[in-house]
């Protein structure tokens, strides 16, 4: 079980990750530290610094830094993280042997979570190809409190599904918006409506006995306003095709990242207390 956490970055992502554990009590504000570049606004109570604290390694380490920043927190910090029981790296597209190759930890996971962990209602994808039983265990009991917690193979496509989703409903919503207002809403009006609609339809579909799919036609009565507008998405697939598209580019990005971050040679030399 993990109770004592340190996070190397927390930025916007990270950073919702732990105020929801402190939220929802999964680790106490005492039991974390967080080594930033600079300070942050926090949950009262976790510290932070620029450098690993002094003492012993905790239950696990959230890596938490833009994938880019990866060598220079393997510079900074591998030295003290040495050891460490269990790695949960958050970085987009980074595999488990990247992280492996410079940090030598007990257990490495690799952890896509989205935005809505803040909440409790975000998806967390993990994958731990040379991790343990009980490494596995203590991951998705870390992250089950975020939301839905999944194990995947195709990590660069659930990525950009879930990962990246949430980025693509909100342009959905953005999109809804805007077409009503182009046809005569006010701005601000459809706007409201919009997302309104959205998030009372998810919560319908999300407590339904049928598919996404069955519900629409369930609204869509035939030769109505509901089925002529349905008509225009589904048409030769227009809409699923579209999606495809979007999650074949963002699968296909976070591969080319992954590939451009493994291209390494450890090196563990530097300073302790540089930046991440």
């Amino acid at each position: 079980m993990i109770r004592r956490l340190w996070l190397i970055g927390c930025g916007a992502m990270a950073g919702a990750m732990l105020r929801r554990w402190i939220e929802s009590e999964t680790l106490a504000p005492g039991d974390v530290f967080v080594v930033n570049r600079g300070d942050r606004a926090l949950p009262a109570g976790v510290a932070q610094g620029r450098a690993c604290p002094p003492g012993p390694l905790p239950d696990a380490v959230l890596l938490g830094v833009k994938p880019q920043q990866l060598d220079e927190a393997a510079r900074a910090h591998a030295g003290a993280l040495s050891g460490a029981p269990l790695l949960i790296s958050i970085l987009a597209g980074v595999r488990c042997e990247a992280i492996a190759a410079r940090f030598a930890a007990g257990a490495v996971v690799r952890a896509m979570p989205n935005l809505p962990v803040a909440i409790g209602k975000g998806v967390v994808a993990l994958e731990a190809p040379d991790a343990s039983i009980e490494a596995r265990a203590a991951a998705e009991a870390l992250m089950r409190p975020l939301g839905l917690v999944e194990w995947v193979e195709r990590f660069d496509l659930v990525t950009a599904l879930a990962g990246s989703g949430p980025a693509f409903l909100y342009r959905f919503i953005d999109a809804l918006a805007v077409a009503g207002a182009r046809l005569g809403l006010p701005e601000a009006q459809a706007a409201r409506l919009a997302l309104a609609t959205v998030e009372g339809a998810a919560a319908l579909a999300a407590a339904a006995d049928v598919g996404p799919g069955a519900l629409a036609d369930r609204v869509a009565s035939p030769g109505g306003s509901t089925r002529k507008g349905l008509d225009v998405l589904d048409e030769d697939e227009a809409l699923v095709r579209l999606l495809e598209q979007t999650l074949a580019a963002s699968e296909a990005r976070n591969r080319e990242m992954g590939v451009g971050v493994f291209r390494y040679t450890p090196s563990l030399e530097g300073n302790d207390d540089g930046e991440t």
